[in-house]
């Protein structure tokens, strides 16, 4: 190619892409849809699976603040980043890749979703939603007593921790009951997976049924498990710090995540958002107090 040649080809590229129109943000594309769709998985009664719960919800109203339609996409803890990013979210360690390319099924996870630092890598995370926190759960027969409270979360922590010693744990990777992230991999504890599915509502059945000498659940749903399986499970004690859930978008939805924190603090200015709270967690401030206090 002659030089001449070479820098008219130049120019027309660089015309191009200047004059090419930016990928619209996905609030702009949402209102051009006409629909928000809601990445959700059937867990405690954020997603109840007949229709409503605290984050069926939260979505819908939120949908309705944009002016736009909703519409529910149901998926599991394995597939939902995949489903929202478009790419499957790959975990070494605190570090995350993404690979592969697949079809973007949604546009927000409001799921009961924990806030984790390595998932913070690959979504944008709205303001805090709820409070969650992780406790060691064993079935009521076992010959294991809950701890008594030290004042000291850290000390109960590293109490129940070393409760568990060498005997059997049920877990499920990739959700907020991975051991990994409590720092519990590599301890000598007999962790088994649970894989026959990835319903985390499946975990105290298993428990019950005899998987494992223990299990992990969060608050909201080891509240709820508590009524369900009353006398039959007992809380052992914290695993972790207490924890906040959040709605999840892309990191191309920065605008979208914005107007998400508007009407969230619209609802909670209203007392919609208290309504919520009472209508599917009406026991969890006595727990966690302090995020409904402030």
């Amino acid at each position: 190619m002659s030089i001449s040649k070479f820098f008219v080809a130049s120019a027309l590229l660089a015309a191009a892409i200047l004059t090419a129109p930016a990928r619209a943000d996905d609030l702009d594309e949402i209102r051009a849809r006409g629909e928000l769709r809601h990445l959700g998985i059937h867990y405690a009664n954020f997603v109840t699976g007949a229709g409503d719960g605290f984050d069926v919800e939260l979505a819908r109203g939120f949908a309705k603040d944009l002016g736009v339609a909703y519409k529910f996409v149901q998926t599991d803890f394995y597939s939902v980043m995949r489903d929202l990013l478009g790419k499957n979210v790959v975990r070494h360690g605190d570090e995350v890749t993404l690979e592969g390319d697949f079809p973007i099924r949604g546009d927000i996870i409001a799921t009961g979703f924990t806030m984790l630092g390595w998932r913070e890598k690959a979504v944008l995370y709205s303001k805090p939603t709820f409070p969650s926190q992780v406790w060691l759960v064993a079935r009521a027969d076992a010959p294991y007593s809950p701890i008594k409270e030290s004042g000291s979360l850290a000390s109960d922590i590293d109490e129940t921790k070393a409760l568990i010693g060498g005997k059997s744990l049920l877990v499920m990777e990739k959700t907020c009951l991975d051991p990994a992230n409590y720092g519990l991999k590599g301890k000598g504890i007999d962790l088994r997976a649970f894989t026959k599915n990835t319903n985390l509502n499946e975990m105290v059945p298993a428990l019950l049924n005899g998987d494992a000498e223990f299990t992990l659940l969060d608050v909201p749903d080891a509240l709820l498990d508590l009524q369900k399986w009353a006398g039959k499970i007992k809380v052992i004690g914290p695993i972790s710090e207490e924890q906040k859930l959040a709605a999840a978008f892309r990191q191309s939805g920065g605008r979208l995540r914005d107007a998400f924190d508007d009407y969230l603090r619209k609802i909670r200015a209203d007392g919609s958002y208290d309504a919520l709270v009472d209508k599917y967690y009406p026991g969890i401030r006595k727990y966690l107090p302090d995020f409904f206090a402030n």
